[in-house]
């Protein structure tokens, strides 16, 4: 396999070639140019996939061909849950409104949820995606330091609104970032070489606090996604976030914990990401999973972070709340807690790492599997130089999707495959996700 990709460039239509496609999705295609405009992408290489259900951990196309989800999180708890479909259902045939009228419904739910978090995190506030929930905490914080630098990982991906997204590398160079914004490397470990993860991502962390306050610039807040999804997944070694939290503490700054990905239990040992590093955010940020695919967020923050905001600045937002994403995000808390989902990730997870780690021992070009619970990244390097192999990632993302089997890319170079299935994933499930990489690696890289 040769690595001629484009780094970052990760699971999107690339052929101009249709001739393998049906009229029916030709026509679709056509459609989404004319309709949707060019920003759009498609994912797998030269031939769309189009669904048209889902149900659990399977999606299914317009054929009928049954596809074993691993790669959406949005639907935490299984595509078309019917305990998430049944309370989406009796709220919307009953009422629907916003935050600005009185109800039990947000009450519920914020009662509900913050339980889950440490008790210093004592306020929540709604909105409908993690794009917002981000963009909200980029404003507390700055109104709560009086500072407006801000520190992320060279590859992170935080959401889309303008604010947001000059703090997304991730999006590409065509986004700018503003002067008062700083990137540092995630925390990647040097695969047995005795590197501190934490003092080096803490080091890092404290050079951009000092090259910002060089600059007239005052730390507002470092942002991480708490299992560095987009810089390639690491979650590893539990623990190493927080000298990078004390440093930012000291500079006067917060710590936002960007839970969208790696919360609601997916690392298998507690509801929240940042737990793993015996760590409580200043704030934390929730999106996707959380009413398993309907469109609704959260901030969660101490009280006296948001204080001062409240007292100068009312906050409003229309859909944020409304009783329906209530009772939504209600029944999809209730499954992961009743249904054991925690634990679900945590034995699944560790069987399908495992798993993955075996076929490792026999392909070199596996570089590293690292994961924690159901969040999994296997890194693909050449096996001669190990140099990151986008091209062979993208041949593993293509063929997998032609036996079945639905994960992604991640990382600046595109090299580790992202496996991220539903929390409801079984062991049969696992198994055939484990034997489905090792036959796809066998026909990119055959051994003798």
């Amino acid at each position: 396999m040769s690595n001629a990709v484009p780094p970052g460039v990760a699971n999107t239509l690339v052929s101009d070639d249709q001739s393998s496609m049906s009229a029916e999705d030709r026509e679709l295609i056509a459609r989404r140019e004319r309709l949707l405009g060019p920003a759009y992408r498609l994912f797998y290489d030269d031939e769309p996939l189009h669904v048209v259900r889902g149900e659990g951990v399977w999606l299914f196309d317009a054929q009928g061909k049954r596809y074993l989800d691993a790669y959406n999180n949005v639907v935490s708890v299984g595509h078309c849950n019917p305990k998430i479909t049944e309370a989406l259902t009796r709220q919307a045939s009953t009422l629907n409104t916003h935050t600005r009228y009185l109800h039990e419904g947000v009450l519920e739910y914020a009662e509900r949820l913050l339980a889950t978090f440490p008790s210093a995190l004592g306020h929540v506030m709604l909105t409908c995606t993690g794009s917002e929930a981000n963009d909200l905490a980029i404003r507390v914080s700055k109104a709560f330091t009086g500072g407006s630098g801000f520190i992320v990982t060279q590859w992170a991906y935080h959401g889309v609104t303008d604010a947001v997204s000059q703090l997304s590398p991730s999006l590409g160079a065509y986004v700018s970032r503003g002067d008062n914004i700083r990137t540092v490397a995630a925390p990647k470990s040097s695969r047995g070489r005795g590197v501190n993860v934490g003092e080096v991502f803490a080091l890092n962390v404290q050079s951009a606090v000092d090259d910002l306050k060089s600059r007239g610039v005052k730390l507002a807040a470092l942002l991480c996604d708490t299992i560095f999804s987009s810089d390639g997944v690491f979650p590893d070694p539990a623990g190493f976030l927080a000298r990078a939290i004390d440093v930012v503490h000291d500079a006067g700054g917060l710590f936002i914990a960007d839970e969208v990905q790696a919360g609601f239990g997916r690392t298998g040992d507690s509801m929240w990401g940042f737990a793993r590093h015996g760590v409580t955010p200043d704030l934390v940020t929730l999106g996707k999973p959380m009413g398993n695919g309907h469109p609704t967020a959260a901030l969660v923050m101490r009280p006296e972070v948001i204080a001062e905001f409240g007292r100068r600045s009312r906050y409003f937002n229309t859909f944020g709340g409304n009783p329906v994403s209530c009772a939504v995000a209600l029944a999809t808390l209730t499954v992961i807690q009743e249904e054991g989902l925690i634990e679900n990730a945590r034995i699944v997870g560790s069987y399908l790492l495992n798993g993955i780690k075996e076929i490792a021992r026999t392909y070199d070009v596996i570089g590293d599997v690292r994961g924690a619970g159901l969040f999994i990244g296997v890194e693909l390097v050449n096996a001669e130089t190990n140099e990151p192999n986008g091209a062979l990632a993208r041949a593993v993302v293509n063929g997998l999707r032609r036996r079945g089997v639905l994960i992604s890319a991640t990382g600046p170079s595109a090299n580790v495959l992202k496996i991220r299935p539903p929390l409801v994933l079984a062991k049969e499930h696992a198994s055939l996700l484990i034997q489905s990489v090792f036959d796809v690696l066998q026909a990119e890289e055959p051994r003798s």
